[in-house]
């Protein structure tokens, strides 16, 4: 329990994070982002103290394939937003690796305005173990920036794929990038993605792309109008832009208001209480496979039964039943 009193106070972080104390602010999420459950609890009182602040900025995803150009266009937009007198917070999850678990973080150093700016708040986080391209603790992270004051929260994904459709559950609006010249634009963000897209945004639209980026937004578009049908009363719109020139970034910002007044507030509220019922899927599932896994004959089993999966002993499925059989009887039959 010692750990845990290397965090101030509760009551210290609430009225920190309501008089927009970044330092506290930077203090509360690595409390939430804690795995140890002395924080846990902690991070859950914190949060249901600070609930009645939340839920009042406009939550953008930002996605696209590696090298679409993301913190760049983030960077632009950003600064862009809090000239116009906002407070924006970014939450820049970053890939782990795969072999060490670490994480690059990069995304702030290619925020150089943002990261620097007075009235902007960025965050990498780790991407760890979560699918989907957004981490584990994005959603609260999210809530406590919001409590903290921020009118705009900004939230670029890792990048990978089709797995980046999980944004789609933190996010008002999903903006999805997309770049042309580069094959099949199509085949390059996939049609999954493509169905959960808000606005979707042809970007590196300048130089000699800029061509290209028109063709590939009037192909898009004939895409998106098949797919989305007019979904919820709304057609996403295919813009392009260049982060590089700060063209076209107005236009974005403004067909996110547009989406925005097309949701209006019963479908934003709907829309939020669909989200939480998927965060709350998600946390039961994490929380009951961590506690699966303290099980002690669970945890001696694991590595036991990796092996015999590897050198082709057992059948996944099999091996898999084996393990949920430790864990409700600590003497299971052999198999």
């Amino acid at each position: 329990m010692a750990a845990a009193r290397a965090f101030p106070p509760i009551e210290e972080l609430e009225a920190g994070l309501v008089a927009g104390d970044r330092g506290l602010l930077s203090r509360a999420i690595t409390l939430i982002e804690s795995s140890r459950a002395e924080h846990q609890t902690l991070a859950e009182e914190l949060l249901r103290r600070l609930q009645p602040r939340t839920g009042n900025a406009w939550r953008v995803g930002v996605s696209g394939v590696p090298g679409v150009g993301k913190s760049t266009f983030i960077d632009v937009l950003g600064t862009r937003l809090t000239e116009r007198g906002s407070r924006v917070a970014v939450l820049a999850v970053d890939p782990s690796s795969t072999v060490t678990g670490g994480s690059v973080l990069g995304d702030k150093t290619r925020m150089d305005r943002l990261s620097r700016d007075p009235h902007a708040f960025v965050r990498p986080t780790p991407g760890g173990d979560a699918t989907g391209g957004v981490a584990l603790r994005s959603r609260e992270t999210m809530l406590l920036c919001e409590a903290a004051g921020f009118d705009v929260v900004l939230v670029e994904t890792i990048g990978v794929g089709q797995a980046e459709v999980a944004v789609s559950h933190l996010v008002d609006t999903f903006v999805l990038l997309a770049l042309a010249g580069a094959g099949d634009e199509l085949q390059g963000i996939k049609r999954g993605i493509m169905e959960l897209a808000d606005v979707l945004v042809i970007h590196k639209a300048d130089g000699d792309n800029a061509a290209a980026a028109e063709r590939a937004g009037a192909e898009s578009a004939s895409a998106l109008r098949f797919l989305h049908h007019g979904r919820d009363g709304w057609q996403p719109p295919v813009l392009t832009a260049s982060a590089h020139e700060a063209t076209g970034i107005d236009d974005v910002w403004d067909a996110v208001r547009r989406h925005r007044a097309a949701l209006g507030s019963t479908g934003l509220a709907e829309r939020r209480c669909e989200q939480a019922l998927h965060w709350f899927e998600a946390a039961w599932q994490d929380l009951l496979r961590r506690e699966f896994l303290l099980n002690d004959d669970v945890a001696a089993r694991l590595p036991v039964l990796r092996d015999r999966v590897r050198r082709g002993e057992r059948q996944p499925a099999a091996a898999a039943r084996d393990l949920l059989a430790r864990g409700k009887d600590p003497h299971p039959p052999s198999a």
